[in-house]
């Protein structure tokens, strides 16, 4: 200020000294000028420091800020951590999480729970060995750790993935998966697929073996065929044995699918009895049955095991209080001379088989070239049979049977005839197994019921007709009301029909089969058997049903001239039906010498080409009235 004053008192001096007024001006000025810079000065004092307040409070709030989102961020990676905690110890997988100096980092509770281990002995910093030492110890690793750690850690050195499953001591399967990492370490899952690997051998079970018998299937039967020809093609020999069972479809009409089941798997059974080990059984479908003998050297040895199985499978199947009878029919065919692929051998056996079937059945055969011809002409005949009955290719012709007290005909039995469009007239026996087997004789069965009663109904009022029933149809559970509706439908008496049937029906001994014949008996129809004394079981079968009439086959009467046996059967049975109060029919009567012989034996009725050879209906009623005629003339 002093010099402020000075330069003040400078300015305002002149010559003539100093200028009072003009000094006060400019000391007054100079403190309106200091004055003005003072207050330049505060305020921008003022304004420095609310900048710095606004500063401040900027970056308090930046602080809190930053200080939420640290907060936010660190409660986000605890929930995260938890939720990665509880993924890894709730994994279906065991993990292990090695790093870059082989150490353990990670261990879930899955591994501890999988071998039974407690996280005081897999600590983090432990190494593979450590771990599989501690196993081995509990019984959980089987192998040698040493070995184990000196193949698997240079294999992961060098980025190869390793994949091994291991058998534990208790039966359970470990799927191991191990990969190594970018920072030098691995990982590794461990997983049970005990229970997947016996489900995937269940389904592949299940794809090669019959569900119903656990035999193998036609899938697993050709694999084991094709193995065993590896045999023969260096020098060997094998037979493939192809077999069903006969009148299968009965037991299943008449009993129900469920005991047929039961049956399959019976038969199955008693197969496994009789083959070797090394030899095959298998279900190729319904009740057919494939057994593959392996190292079958000679025919013999294969005749030896086909004769026993069908003499096994010939004895009675005992099924839930159910006696069931049936036989087989095998056949054979063998390998090389036979065939050499498994469809070869196996067509060649069916054909085989089919020839067996029309013979006769209940036995077996080897295939012999020729066969083929007679099964394609086997194949036309069914499919010619198929369509008989839409092409009205059948007729009845009629055998009288006669009276041997006073030659009256008492009864006409009714047989079927097919007349083939090519082959001409068929007879029964060439056509009626055809037709059980493809399963049409029910139905060929009815037409036969229906045309008997209706042209029996144009008959005189004391004659019968005689219908022979099949044992297929015998248990069919429509018997009695095709009888009725047969009846019914012609006008015809219940008691002018006589049914036959064979001893083999009896056999299957069945409660529907028994019900069945009761019922036809409470209706009125007679019920005879056919064929007597052909049977298995001739005395069982006359207790087991009270029949009207028994028919002595004619292998007996035709035995009577030269064999005493046959005269004292013929004796014994005509004795026998005659205090049971049944009538006894001689069938196949020829002679007037067979005919004495019958009537002196005791038979009442007879049947044969003597009297009347087989006609049809119309010839049949013309006999009628010429024996009406001379019966009146006599009168």
């Amino acid at each position: 200020m002093h010099k402020l004053f000075i330069r003040q008192l400078a300015k305002a001096s002149t010559p003539e000294g100093v200028d009072l007024d003009a000094l006060g001006t400019l000391v007054s000025s100079a403190y309106e000028e200091s004055d003005r810079d003072r207050r330049r000065t505060d305020r921008s004092i003022s304004l420095m420091i609310e900048e710095l307040d606004q500063l401040n409070r900027n970056l308090e709030n930046l602080v809190s800020e930053r200080t939420a989102a640290l907060q936010q961020r660190e409660s986000e990676l605890c929930a995260q951590n938890l939720r990665f905690d509880a993924a890894l110890n709730n994994m279906s997988q065991a993990l292990l999480m090695f790093d870059s100096s082989g150490r353990l980092a990670i261990c879930n509770d899955r591994y501890l729970q999988m071998y039974g281990l407690s996280p005081e002995q897999i600590k983090p910093g432990c190494t593979l060995r450590d771990i599989l030492e501690i196993r081995r110890v509990a019984g959980t690793f089987p192998d040698d750790p040493k070995e184990y750690v000196e193949y698997h850690l240079p294999a992961l050195a060098r980025g190869k993935s390793i994949s091994r499953l291991h058998e534990l001591p208790d039966g359970r399967t470990i799927a191991v998966l191990t990969h190594p990492i970018a920072d030098g370490g691995w990982i590794s899952t461990h997983e049970d697929i005990t229970e997947r690997r016996r489900a995937e051998e269940q389904i592949s079970h299940m794809a090669r073996h019959d569900s119903l018998t656990d035999l193998p299937n036609r899938v697993l039967l050709r694999e084991r065929i094709e193995l065993a020809l590896k045999g023969v093609r260096r020098g060997g020999r094998l037979a493939v044995l192809y077999l069903d069972l006969d009148h299968f479809k009965a037991v299943n009409d008449t009993l129900g699918h469920h005991i047929g089941d039961e049956l399959l798997k019976a038969v199955a059974e008693r197969l496994r009895a009789i083959v070797r080990a090394t030899d095959t059984v298998a279900r190729m479908g319904g009740d057919e049955f494939v057994v593959v003998q392996t190292e079958a050297e000679r025919p013999n040895e294969t005749a030896t095991l086909a004769q026993r199985i069908c003499e096994s499978l010939r004895a009675p199947f005992n099924l839930n209080g159910n006696v069931v009878v049936v036989q087989a029919s095998v056949g054979i065919a063998m390998a090389p001379e036979d065939g050499r692929e498994p469809n070869e051998l196996l067509k060649n056996a069916d054909i085989a088989l089919y020839g067996i079937k029309s013979d006769g059945r209940g036995s077996y055969r080897f295939f012999e070239p020729e066969m083929d011809a007679r099964m394609k002409a086997r194949r036309e005949l069914e499919l010619a049979l198929r369509s008989a009955l839409i092409e009205d290719r059948f007729e009845l012709l009629y055998q009288p049977l006669i009276s041997l007290q006073d030659n009256r005909v008492t009864c006409c039995e009714a047989l079927l005839r097919w007349n083939h469009p090519e082959r001409g007239l068929v007879l029964p026996s060439q056509f009626i197994p055809v037709a059980e087997e493809i399963g049409v004789i029910v139905t060929i069965g009815e037409w036969v019921m229906r045309k008997a009663c209706a042209d029996a109904a144009q008959w005189p009022a004391d004659v019968k007709v005689a219908v022979n029933l099949s044992p297929i149809q015998v248990m069919s559970p429509n018997l009695v009301s095709m009888v009725v509706g047969a009846l019914g439908s012609a006008s015809l008496a219940a008691n002018r029909l006589e049914v036959e049937i064979t001893e083999s029906v009896l056999l299957q001994n069945s409660e529907a089969t028994l019900n069945a014949l009761h019922n036809l008996r409470g209706l009125g129809v007679s019920i005879s058997m056919d064929d007597f004394g052909t049977g298995f079981s001739s005395l069982s079968s006359l207790r087991s049903f009270p029949f009207n009439k028994i028919k002595i086959d004619r292998s007996f009467i035709n035995g009577m001239s030269e064999e005493e046996d046959s005269l004292a059967i013929v004796r014994a049975v005509a004795g026998l039906a005659r205090n049971l109060g049944m009538i006894t029919t001689a069938e196949g009567v020829e002679t007037e010498r067979q005919m004495e012989q019958v009537r002196a034996l005791g038979c009442t009725e007879m049947q044969g080409y003597l009297f009347s050879p087989p006609v049809k209906a119309q010839v049949l009623s013309r006999f009628f009235s010429q024996q009406q005629e001379r019966k009146s003339a006599l009168g």
